[in-house]
């Protein structure tokens, strides 16, 4: 409700201005949704997009004082250092009004300021009222040096340590020590002390796989790493695990914790003789605790405790004669680091189990590729009905969102989508990482290019997938734009490699074709994949059975278009002339590319050979599939997009391109392992 308002006509309509007081000023609130926020103006302007974040400020401080803090750190992630957090410990976005996924707030008595990068500008500036300051950077020195100019050397900076890696408190003081500050460690999180409705944890109790999904049972999984313990030269009597992914995968179990990734708030302290499972014991039902053998105290029993316990029973764990622990210390929080005394600490920058959980077994491999045959089916759906529905001029970016996710919903095994559908327009999907929302969502046309990345969860696989379209006819640029970033996907999805390859060797493949005509994109080429987690997993050295989602260039031109190919792949065998073990990638991800965009020209005769290859690929599991579920109109959508772009007496000759990118791979690896 507006205390104080006015109307203006304007050539552009009549907009309804409200007036509200925040901190001794006055802030403006156009009530027609603007843009960008402007806090120089007088009186400011604010969009109807932003929080007013006084009272939230107000109370913030109130509690730092009692703690004798003059500045606080708010980071926007959760005790696990998890990629995705669940709402209740959006703490960044309830100070700020930020709903970014990346950045960092600092509050003192007298100012509050917001640190992200620039994926993130615009939308801080649509979100954040004028109590704070946008900072358009993301490193520590930054805030660091802010806080050295605006804390004095006598004042205490509180943190919340189970929010902060190990690297991550470590660099803070790198910089702060110096200056005589000092990070105050507070447990006891300030912000959840007046976050009066912070979301509750969801009542859903967890789950076990099927045994259909699962090929190692938990106890053997536990004898694995109980094995890498004892081999370890080092000899650690226990391994502490952090990251919501290492119990879930440990035990097999799966929760509702997190959107769009099947995790529960969970710590295990794994020992020789002894297991310790950290967790919401009332979400616990008793067949899970028969599943667990939670009732003994074995070497093969689960002892179930209260979540919250984990740092008292660490710290007792402490005070036993002899004892090591192992930790991750990418996942690990400071708050368990910060108990472990030195000699008693075995580290290494990831757990046994997750460098374990990366390899996937037979039947996780088997399943997963199942589960991207379904995958497939709800992509091709809408794929096929944008094509017809899109000149109707009817359909938006976020009603395109919606029908991917619906035909996913009604895939076997569906658990919902792995992340927030990027479905985006001309100049939306030259932002990587856009969602639509009301306020952003574009109409869809057949004069801009149109940019779909999403993704599902199933029981037996968790997809990734991105697909670039034209529903019109684009321009010269665009075609050479996307045939570039095909040929860079193509090019890593063949490349053959020694196993421990470091899959960032792999980016100048993917980049190599848009080079040449200089041109780039800023993300990633790949990430690794869950199997019914995350879907996105941290890199780690190529090894034969591993999942990733590997080939993923793109090409963004600002406030034009976007362009991004992305699949999946499992690493395989690859058959070489004198062996030695090499490995490839085999493409699991069944979707055909827009054939209007391709400008077969630019590509070499392997490029189209491995292309027809692949739409082979597809015909062959996709045609079966799509039988099997009577989709007789998806199917002969999908073979009008994959006829072969090659006859079989195509020329095999080798162009000049390929051989540059064949001996720049071997030259590039050969120098890097």
């Amino acid at each position: 409700m507006c205390l104080h308002s006015t109307l203006i006509v304007t050539f552009q309509g009549i907009f309804l201005i409200c007036f509200f007081p925040i901190s001794g000023s006055w802030n403006v609130i156009r009530a027609d949704g603007g843009s960008e926020r402007n806090c120089s103006a007088i009186p400011p302007y604010l969009p109807s997009t932003v929080v007013n974040t006084t009272l939230r400020l107000q109370a913030l401080r109130e509690a730092m004082s009692s703690f004798n803090v003059s500045a606080y750190i708010i980071p926007g992630t959760d005790a696990h250092l998890s990629e995705y957090i669940a709402p209740r410990d959006a703490r960044m976005a309830f100070m700020t009004g930020f709903t970014g996924s990346a950045g960092t707030a600092v509050v003192t008595l007298k100012k509050a300021v917001l640190w992200t990068d620039s994926r993130y500008w615009v939308q801080a500036e649509r979100q954040m009222d004028c109590n704070w300051e946008l900072e358009r950077d993301v490193s520590i020195s930054s805030i660091t040096d802010w806080l050295i100019r605006e804390v004095s050397d006598t004042d205490n900076i509180g943190i919340d340590p189970f929010l902060f890696s190990i690297q991550t408190y470590e660099s803070y003081s790198y910089y702060l020590v110096p200056a005589k500050l000092m990070l105050k460690s507070i447990p006891d999180n300030l912000v959840d002390r007046v976050w009066t409705d912070r979301p509750l944890i969801p009542p859903d109790n967890l789950i076990r796989l099927p045994d259909r999904v699962v090929g190692r049972t938990w106890q053997m999984k536990v004898e694995h790493i109980r094995t890498q313990m004892t081999d370890n030269p080092y000899k650690p009597t226990a391994v502490l695990l952090s990251a919501l992914d290492e119990t879930a995968w440990l035990f097999n179990l799966r929760g509702n914790d997190v959107p769009y990734n099947p995790f529960f708030y969970s710590y295990t302290l794994l020992t020789l003789n002894e297991i310790w499972l950290f967790v919401h014991k009332d979400r616990v039902t008793e067949d899970l605790k028969l599943y667990l053998n939670s009732t003994c105290f074995l070497a093969h029993c689960v002892q179930l405790l209260e979540y919250e316990q984990v740092r008292v029973m660490l710290k007792n764990y402490m005070t036993t004669p002899g004892v090591k622990v192992w930790i991750g210390t990418e996942y690990t929080n400071y708050a368990l680091y910060e108990l472990i005394t030195p000699e008693k600490l075995l580290t290494s920058a990831y757990s046994p189990v997750l460098t374990t959980k990366a390899v996937k077994d037979e039947t996780e491999q088997r399943i997963l590729r199942d589960a991207h045959v379904r995958d497939a089916v709800a992509v091709i759906q809408l794929l096929m009905w944008l094509e017809k529905v899109v000149p109707e001029g009817t359909e938006t970016e976020m009603t395109a969102a919606y029908y991917v996710n619906e035909c996913r919903s009604k895939q076997k095994d569906s658990r919902g989508p792995s992340f927030e559908t990027i479905s985006a327009s001309g100049p939306n999907a030259a932002l990587a990482h856009y969602s639509p929302s009301n306020a952003t969502s574009r109409k869809l046309t057949v004069d801009e290019m149109y940019l779909v990345d999403s993704g599902g969860q199933y029981l037996d696989g968790t997809t990734d997938i991105t697909r670039t379209v034209h529903w019109g006819t684009p321009t010269d640029m665009q075609k050479e734009a996307f045939t570039r970033v095909l040929m860079g996907n193509i090019e890593i999805s063949r490349t053959i490699f020694p196993s421990g390859t470091k899959g960032v060797n792999m980016e100048m493949l993917g980049r190599r074709a848009l080079w040449e005509v200089g041109l780039n994109y800023g993300h990633g080429t790949g990430h690794g994949v869950g199997n019914y987690f995350g879907v996105h997993e941290e890199w780690r050295p190529l090894f034969h059975e591993q999942v990733v989602s590997l080939p993923e260039p793109g090409y963004y031109k600002e406030n034009d278009f976007g362009i991004r190919i992305e699949d999946v792949v499992v690493i395989v065998p690859a058959h070489t002339k004198y062996g030695h073990k090499y490995l490839t990638f085999e493409t699991v991800s069944l979707v055909p590319y827009d054939r209007k965009l391709i400008d077969t020209s630019l590509m070499s005769p392997q490029q189209l050979q491995w292309l027809d290859n692949y739409y082979l690929t597809i015909r062959k599991l996709m045609g079966a599939e799509l039988d099997r579920q009577g989709l007789t109109e998806e199917k002969k959508w999908m073979l009008k997009h994959t006829v072969p772009f090659q006859s079989a007496t195509a020329s095999a000759a080798v162009s000049p391109l390929s051989l540059t990118l064949t001996a720049l791979a071997t030259a590039l690896l050969h120098n890097l392992l």
